[in-house]
């Protein structure tokens, strides 16, 4: 790899990162040591966006795997392609890479999202990958690992359906990143930078919903910054449609009903429906404009988005 712990590339990728300089020291140093890596968090936190950085700063592959339950060890590796077969039979040429061969092959990093939601089978064959650094096909022989293949693999450890529990066999061959949501001021920062310019007020609005959504006490997961985002972009084009302001209040509640209901999780059992908790947090926050700047808003943190 490229050297990444020099202190500009750092500095470019904090930039392009916001608020996570130690998660991409942790995940540098993991790298250049020779480790694997598993990052864990929740959605909306960067894990993807992070590891592209890092490998664009590299200047190494990239490979990337969708996990999910129809990712089995043919898909994975590769297999002979049949039609040629039948012409050819099993020559080496015959066989097509899959995605973890050709990380192999190049010395890339492959990157497997929704680690819990891959086949145990195919997890046991990343498993053997990582403890010997090469791959046994049959018909093949044996595959090395090039210098510089390294496996980050990522999960959302909160969500309970359609996921399995990974095994201590991952754990032990596999450093982790846990990763959590970032502070409200970088939060603010992001959707700053990717929502449409509409203003101080619906941004702080929108921020501090979003993040309200992770401590209703209704809730059992809220919503990502991608959350805020989306209320942005839909509360402007909303605004523009019915010709008012974007701070019109109304405004502002159907976009986050539209953007943030279908993202959080309620507890079993609760009589209260998404859209209750929506106009709730919504609510707290419109109260907390006109109370206390220093009493505890919607997300219980002190003050506004933007105060010390």
């Amino acid at each position: 790899m490229t050297s990444l712990d020099d202190a500009a590339v750092l500095d470019a990728l904090d930039a392009a990162l916001v608020g996570r300089r130690r998660e991409i020291e942790l995940l540098v140093a993991a790298l250049a040591a020779d480790r694997h890596v598993l990052l864990e968090g929740p959605p909306g936190t960067g894990k993807s966006t992070m590891l592209r950085e890092v490998a664009g700063a590299a200047g190494t592959g990239f490979v990337f795997v969708e996990g999910n339950a129809e990712l089995t060890p043919a898909r994975l590796a590769g297999q002979f392609d049949p039609a040629r077969v039948l012409e050819e039979g099993y020559a080496p040429d015959v066989f097509v890479d899959g995605p973890l061969v050709e990380a192999l092959r190049a010395g890339s990093l492959l990157y497997v999202e929704e680690l819990n939601r891959v086949p145990e089978e195919t997890v046991n064959l990343l498993i053997s990958v990582m403890s010997e650094g090469e791959l046994h096909l049959p018909r093949i022989g044996r595959i090395e690992a090039a210098a510089g293949f390294r496996l980050v693999a990522a999960m959302n450890p909160f969500d309970n359906v359609g996921t399995a529990r990974v095994s201590g066999a991952v754990y032990d061959r596999m450093c982790r990143i846990a990763m959590g949501y970032q502070s409200r001021d970088d939060e603010a920062d992001i959707v700053e930078r990717r929502a449409c310019d509409s203003g101080d007020l619906i941004l702080v609005r929108a921020v501090l919903v979003t993040r309200g959504t992770r401590n209703h006490a209704d809730v059992r997961v809220g919503s990502s910054v991608r959350g805020a985002i989306d209320l942005i972009e839909v509360a402007t084009r909303l605004a523009s449609i019915r010709g008012v302001d974007v701070t019109d209040p109304e405004i502002g509640l159907d976009a986050a009903l539209v953007a943030l209901s279908g993202r959080i999780r309620l507890h079993e059992g609760g009589d209260d429906k998404p859209e209750d908790v929506i106009r709730d947090l919504w609510s707290q926050v419109l109260a907390a404009e006109n109370s206390d700047p220093e009493a505890p808003d919607a997300d219980g943190d002190q003050g506004k988005v933007g105060a010390p």
